[in-house]
Formats: C-alpha cells, sequence, structure tokens
C-alpha cells in the first residue's frame, strides 16, 4: 500500500553533488530531516573524483576532508616537448568512502536507496512504487539534463585500479601523461600511485565524439602498464566515464529542460568546469551554499541553487572560448600542443584555471606569446561559436 513520508529536504540523487549536500547540511543542521534518495544501492556509484587542494576554499575544506583517501604532494606532467613535476597538493575520493560517510552521518531511514523515482517537483518526490515524499523543499541531483541544448565535446576515459606483482616505485602521480600515441583527439594516460603495490590507470581522451570503444582502451592501458614494466597480478575495479566539455549552448533552455522550478545541483544544474568536466569544486561550493541557508523551502531552494548556477556559467566564457579553441581551431593529433604549452605556465596560474578562478592576468598570460593554434583559424572558430 503506498504511503506518503513527509520531510525537511529530499535531495534525489545519491551522486557525489547529492552525498556532499546531504553530509554539508546534517553537519550545520543536525535536527533537519534530510532524505537521501537514489535507485542505486550505494551512494556515489563506481567512481573516483580526484582535486587539488587550490580547487577548494579553505572554509569548505570541512565537507570534503573526510572523504579523502588518498593524497599526494605534487605530481608530474609529460608531453613529447615537455615534461615537469608541480609542487601542489592532489587529493583523491572514492566512492567507497562517501557510501561510508554518508552512512555514518545519515539515519538508517534517511537513506532511500534500491528507490527508484518516476517525478520531483519543488516540494515533492514521487518514486515508482507508488510512495509519495512531502518535503519542505526538494534538491534534484540526478545528473545531466537535456544535453543537446549545449555546445559540446567530450573528455572521455576508461580507468582501472591494479594490483601489481611488485612495487611501482612511482612517487607521485602522472596526472597527464601525453607522451603516448595522440589517438581520437587528444590523448593521455593518468596514473594515481594508491599503495607500494596498487595503482590507478586511466586513458582519456578529449574527443569530437562520446563513444567509448572499451576493448580497444582496455587493450591500451594493458599496453601502457607493460610499457612501464609493471606487471599485474589482478584488476580491482574498472570505471569509465564521458564528461561534457562546453563550448557554448542556452543555459536557460538547459536548466529549463529538467523542470524550472525545482532546485538543482550538480551536472543537473550545468555546474562542473567547462574544460574539464569536473564537477567535485563545485559540488563541494554547492554544498556549503545550500547548509549555510535558513530557509528550505522548495521556492528558496530553487532561487539560490539558480542564482548559483547562472552566475558560474555566466563567469566562465573564457573557458569556453578555450575549449572552442581546442576543439575547432587545433587539429586533433595537434591538440596536445595547446596543453603542452599551458603546462610551461605558473602552478599558480594552473590552479586557478582548474578551480575556475582565473585572473585577468591569468587570462591574459594564457592568450598571449606564440600561439598553439594558427591565430586565423582560432578566430574564425571563435566567431562560428559566437554566431551558433
Amino acid at each position: 500500500m503506498a504511503s506518503t513520508i513527509s520531510c525537511d529536504v529530499a535531495i534525489v540523487g545519491a551522486g557525489l553533488a547529492g552525498g556532499m549536500i546531504a553530509l554539508a547540511l546534517k553537519a550545520k543542521h543536525p535536527a533537519l530531516d534530510v532524505r537521501l534518495v537514489d535507485a542505486a544501492p550505494t551512494v556515489g556509484g563506481n567512481h573516483l573524483w580526484s582535486f587539488f587542494d587550490s580547487d577548494v576554499a579553505a572554509a569548505d575544506r570541512w565537507i570534503v576532508a573526510p572523504l579523502v583517501v588518498h593524497g599526494w604532494q605534487g605530481y608530474d606532467v609529460r608531453f613529447p616537448g615537455h615534461a615537469r613535476t608541480i609542487d601542489a597538493r592532489y587529493n583523491s575520493i572514492e566512492s567507497v568512502q562517501l557510501d561510508r560517510e554518508v552512512r555514518r552521518v545519515l539515519p538508517p531511514h534517511a537513506l532511500m536507496l534500491d528507490r527508484k523515482v518516476s517525478g520531483a517537483s519543488a516540494t515533492a518526490v514521487v518514486l515508482s512504487d507508488g510512495d509519495r515524499i512531502e518535503a519542505t523543499g526538494v534538491i534534484d541531483a540526478r545528473g545531466p539534463g537535456d544535453l543537446t541544448l549545449l555546445d559540446l565535446a567530450w573528455q572521455k576515459f576508461l580507468g582501472r585500479e591494479l594490483l601489481l606483482d611488485a612495487m611501482h616505485k612511482a612517487p607521485r602521480p602522472m596526472v597527464m601523461d601525453a607522451g603516448v600515441e595522440q589517438l581520437d583527439g587528444y590523448r593521455f594516460v593518468y596514473c594515481l600511485p594508491f599503495k607500494a603495490r596498487r595503482m590507478f590507470v586511466e586513458d582519456t581522451y578529449y574527443s569530437d565524439t562520446p563513444d567509448l570503444d572499451l576493448p580497444v582502451l582496455r587493450d591500451r592501458i594493458d599496453a601502457y602498464v607493460a610499457e612501464r614494466g609493471w606487471s599485474v597480478k589482478r584488476i580491482e575495479r574498472e570505471e569509465s566515464g564521458v564528461l561534457p566539455v562546453a563550448m557554448g549552448g542556452d543555459f536557460e533552455a538547459y536548466w529549463r529542460s529538467t523542470g524550472a522550478r525545482v532546485a538543482k545541483a550538480g551536472m543537473r544544474a550545468g555546474m562542473f568546469h567547462p574544460t574539464t568536466g569536473y564537477s567535485l569544486p563545485d559540488a563541494v561550493r554547492t554544498a556549503s551554499m545550500i547548509a549555510a541557508l535558513g530557509d528550505f523551502s522548495g521556492v528558496r531552494l530553487h532561487d539560490a541553487t539558480y542564482a548559483m548556477a547562472q552566475a558560474t556559467w555566466n563567469s566562465r566564457g573564457f573557458y569556453r572560448m578555450l575549449d572552442t579553441m581546442l576543439f575547432r581551431a587545433a587539429e586533433p593529433e595537434e591538440r596536445y600542443r595547446i596543453l603542452e604549452r599551458f603546462y610551461r605556465l605558473s602552478p599558480s596560474l594552473i590552479g586557478r584555471f582548474y578551480a575556475g578562478r582565473s585572473t585577468m592576468t591569468d587570462k591574459a598570460r594564457i592568450l598571449t606569446g606564440k600561439p598553439p593554434v594558427p591565430i586565423v583559424r582560432a578566430v574564425r572558430a571563435i566567431a562560428g561559436s559566437m554566431r551558433s
């Protein structure tokens, strides 16, 4: 028999954004009745999220601190004509730790997992089994809206966590190894040394299409691992994904595509870095902002999340312009030159770029000097993007 459940805040979608909002709300408002709803049996799915210390404001670090399971001081990058170690703190969060922390903080009744949602409004959630949640306010964090409303390219990847037969002796992450053969756009391999015999290896592409040929990528990871001289005892885990890289689009239409007056978070709100597709820094900012509210009504939650998402989109035109140059002005096999040049710049500039906080001086520095793509082609690509 269908039932009606009442609560203060219902969060639909127990991914990164939804999980962080739940944690932040319970930390700042312990008495708040929060429900976290998802069709999956666990919080966070099967994911690894990484970030630089500079991606997260010091005032918001408390949200992610319990989730970090790996951390390194410094990381490497490698290109055909340039290699470098950058002195910046790098961190990784595993979805199993997000799941563990949410279960520790939320009471059992608040975790409504294995519950498929058929619809959500500003104050109600309808479940496919007929049950209904009535809340003071609802936040929808179920993943992307209608991506056809945005002008996109793609960052796509396959990653494997490997248990090796012997110690790998890698002292720090290889965040971008672009010394590999350039295939299907800009390609690089990403390596995280979790433990002495554990290595996470990911094959990543900045590509014009979202297509993933998993058997081919598995073979390429095997070849890369063999070239590094690592012998694999066992594959512990595998994950794949396709992230949007935004060159333009209609933000207002994208927001409306999943309900005009419903509060949103994460990818559903368009809260991702246009160049990397990463959403963790924005997810932390959103969770902090929501936890600071005193009014959790559907109207207030909508207005607050919409204002943040709109302001964030409007502030990131520079990154979308760079993406247009990368995908529309540079030949696919030559795209690595843009990143190679970028990684010759100062570590602080690089950090602000990934955090989405580039200054005017940063932007001028990125654009000045010998251009990595033909200037006429770049101007044409940008002009074409502005007309579309």
